[in-house]
């Protein structure tokens, strides 16, 4: 399972296609929503090829994260969350709960995203490896191992590996970040709620390279921290977001 690399054509002219088709997905969703940090996006990077690194010497997975899949794989996270740009701030935004038709639009996001991609692709004629993954990662993130994440409900081996490593490192990152509403919780704490989705959001074997990873975690979330300005710029989003909610 999983996207098969293609050896067609030179490398550097696959890059130019895939650029410019996220360049147009991106365009058609920038008016509604930006998307998340750099800081944010360049942690889960890490994340997820600290993962992918580990797992190519288990015997489960060393023929599929080939370094060719691994280094596509990385080049292609930052576009797992594109769907989000699509979802109105008064949702996106919300500091407290969801109420079910919320939880709705929220939710749609995972398809949202997919389908730009898509109609993308369509659109200019263009497909790469780095879009299959962008595929794959957009619509699959939000799946879960025991088969109750969305938006399709797969589980186990039906969802994709890409999308399995990127659950663990998205939901690391959101539980050690900070938010404006509140405060993310410490390295510890983040670890053992990942530990505990152990075969129930998480692939068990992913979980298992991760608790082998935790220092390195930890080391990268301190690296790429976000720094003031981008808190400074979160809280005038907000700020501007909530002013409009309510003039609506």
């Amino acid at each position: 399972m999983g996207s098969q690399l293609s050896t067609d054509g030179p490398a550097d002219l696959d890059a130019l296609h895939a650029h410019r088709v996220v360049l147009f997905a991106v365009a058609s969703l920038a008016e509604l929503r930006e998307s998340d940090t750099a800081s944010h996006l360049l942690r889960v990077k890490h994340y997820v090829r600290l993962l992918a690194d580990r797992l190519q010497q288990h015997p489960l997975f060393a023929s599929q994260l080939t370094t060719a899949y691994i280094n596509a794989l990385v080049d292609s996270v930052p576009m797992y969350d594109l769907g989000a740009v699509a979802i109105p701030d008064r949702i996106l935004l919300k500091p407290g709960r969801l109420t079910p038709e919320e939880l709705a639009v929220m939710s749609a996001h995972t398809t949202l995203g997919y389908e730009a991609i898509v109609r993308a692709e369509n659109a200019l004629g263009l497909q790469s490896p780095m879009l299959a993954f962008a595929k794959e990662l957009t619509l699959s993130h939000h799946e879960k191992w025991n088969g109750k994440g969305y938006p399709k409900g797969l589980s186990e081996t039906q969802i994709p590996l890409s999308a399995r490593l990127v659950a663990v490192a998205d939901v690391y990152d959101a539980l050690i970040s900070n938010k404006i509403y509140r405060q993310g919780v410490s390295h510890e704490a983040a670890v053992g709620v990942v530990f505990s989705e152990r075969g129930q959001h998480f692939d068990p074997d992913v979980v298992d390279a991760f608790m082998e990873l935790t220092v390195e975690f930890e080391g990268v979330a301190i690296r790429f921290a976000d720094s003031e300005s981008d808190m400074q710029n979160k809280i005038e989003y907000m700020a501007s977001a909530i002013a409009e909610i309510t003039e609506i």
